[in-house]
Parts: structure tokens; C-alpha cells; sequence
């Protein structure tokens, strides 16, 4: 019988191959859609050899984009959980393995020496991201982020007397400055807080995590703003791989916290056609349960 370091691992495999080799069903249905609505042809032509390329990913077991991001997982660890300080060196055993047999391309750089350890680890990589909470299992959310997308990443700190009135200015630059760059269609992830760390990673959440199509109703207002600023984007025109059409973004997803009252950050983090997840629940007795997100 396997222990349950080995249990975690193993699964922790499974959720990175799954990741890579396809985008997450709701954003495959979203660009479905897309192809549906758009009229302008040379966006409908790219539409649809992205969705070629996610059939032919799935079929042959490989990774959907040449990209293969920066592997990240965010982790809610169960006090209960048996495996605790241990959990970041089999998540990061089970990545360098991945990176071989799937394969991966190796995306972790030494800033200095601009050497390439040649299995996607190394200082700070994998990124993990842990949220501590009362019960006694481990679930687990691998997505890869590729630097296409992180590349036009923003983040300012404005006064907060007219930041709501600032914030669609801000993020329709942003998507112009963007342009092609983050392989459209996008999902913009907004980030709101008391500094700038937190607005990012509140942003990228927004971003990877949440489904095309969820709205934050806490509160209402939210929702209507970020219904506007999808609505604002896609009339830019910049379309599928900038060639383009009615559809730029798939969905603006806004996530917030509390802020200081002199400073109100803002983040803004895309996310691509291919954004992919996966998820995972380790139970302390073994058993385990895997789910595309």
C-alpha cells in the first residue's frame, strides 16, 4: 500500500499533467462561444485553430501550448492534515518529475547566471500559495502561468478620493498596451487591497481561478463593474491573437480586499486562452479525488 507521501505526489502529478495538456472546461466552452458570436473572419480563423489545438492536445497527451507556464499551486491545508512541512518538497518532486515525462518545457531561470536548471525548479519556483483552514484534508489547485500573459501585468497605488472613476481608464490601457501580447481572448483579473503584494496576488487569483462566467456578488455593485469593463474591452476590436473581431477578452473577473484609507491598490494580471487548472482532494486516509476545473 502506497504512504501517503507517495499518495500525494502521485496526485500532485496527475493535476500537472492534466493542467498542461488542456485548458479548463469552462474557458474550452467560453471559446466555443467566442467562435459562435465573432463575425470578424481572420479572429474566427485563429478561434478555431486554438480549438484544433486543444483537440489535438487532449488526444496526443501533450502540453496545449509551447508555454508551459510557471508551475504554481494553491493549497488549502487542512490542520488536520498529516503531511505539513514536508508538502513542499514532494509538490516540488512531483513537478521535476512531470517536467520529464510529460514533457515540460522548463520555465525557471537563474536571474543572475541565466542558467536553467532544466526541470522547472529552483529559488521561489514552484510558486505556492497556502491557505491554512479547519479540517483534516489537503486540496490542491495546479495551475501553470505562462510569461506571455505576466509580461503586460500591471499594478498602481492611486488616492483613493476618485480610484473607482480612475479604474476603467487604467484597465482598458492596460489591455491596449496588452494588445496581442497575452494571447487573446483573456481573462483580466483585477485586484484591489491596501498594498500593492496583495492587490496582485488578489488579481491574479481573479484571474486563474475563477470560472468564465462567476460573478462577485459581494457585494452587487461588483458584478455590474465588472460586466461594463468586458463590455468596454471587447469593443476595442483587438480580437483573437490581436487579429481582430468582437472578442478580446472571455471575462473580467474582479477580486478585493480592505484597503488603508490613504491608498487605494490596483492589480491587473491576464490570464490566456489557455489558462489551465486542475484540482485535487488528499485525504488523510489515502483516498483521493481529481477534478479539471
Amino acid at each position: 500500500m502506497p504512504s501517503l507521501e507517495d499518495v500525494v505526489k502521485e496526485t500532485a502529478k496527475t493535476i500537472v499533467k492534466m493542467a498542461s495538456v488542456s485548458p479548463a472546461e469552462d474557458v474550452v466552452n467560453a471559446l466555443k462561444n467566442a467562435l459562435k458570436v465573432e463575425i470578424h473572419e481572420p479572429s474566427k480563423v485563429q478561434l478555431n485553430a486554438i480549438l484544433t489545438n486543444i483537440e489535438l492536445a487532449q488526444k496526443y497527451t501533450a502540453a496545449v501550448c509551447q508555454d508551459t507556464g510557471v508551475p504554481t499551486f494553491f493549497i488549502r491545508l487542512g490542520d488536520g492534515f498529516p503531511i505539513r512541512s514536508k508538502l513542499f518538497s514532494i509538490l516540488t518532486e512531483a513537478v521535476r518529475e512531470v517536467t520529464k515525462e510529460l514533457p515540460l518545457r522548463s520555465n525557471s531561470v537563474d536571474p543572475l547566471t541565466e542558467k536553467n536548471p532544466g526541470d522547472n525548479t529552483g529559488i521561489g519556483i514552484p510558486v505556492f500559495d497556502v491557505e491554512l483552514f479547519d479540517g483534516d484534508y489537503l486540496e490542491m489547485i495546479y495551475t501553470p502561468k505562462g510569461g506571455g500573459t505576466e509580461l503586460p501585468s500591471k499594478a498602481f497605488v492611486v488616492p483613493p478620493g476618485n480610484a473607482w472613476e480612475r479604474l476603467p481608464e487604467l484597465v482598458l490601457n492596460a489591455v491596449i498596451d496588452a494588445g496581442p501580447m497575452p494571447c487573446p481572448p483573456v481573462i483580466v483579473g483585477i485586484g484591489i487591497g491596501p498594498n500593492l503584494d496583495v492587490a496582485a496576488k488578489l488579481a491574479k487569483k481573479a484571474a486563474v481561478l475563477r470560472p468564465v462566467g462567476s460573478r462577485n456578488s459581494n457585494p452587487p455593485d461588483i458584478a455590474k463593474i465588472e460586466d461594463a469593463l468586458l463590455n468596454a474591452i471587447n469593443k476595442l476590436g483587438i480580437g483573437a491573437h490581436g487579429t481582430g473581431g468582437r472578442v478580446t477578452a472571455l471575462d473580467v473577473h474582479i477580486e478585493y480586499a480592505y484597503r488603508h484609507p490613504a491608498t487605494f491598490a490596483i492589480g491587473i494580471v491576464f490570464s490566456c486562452w489557455a489558462t489551465r487548472r486542475a484540482r485535487a482532494i488528499v485525504y488523510p486516509n489515502g483516498k483521493y479525488e481529481v477534478k479539471p476545473l
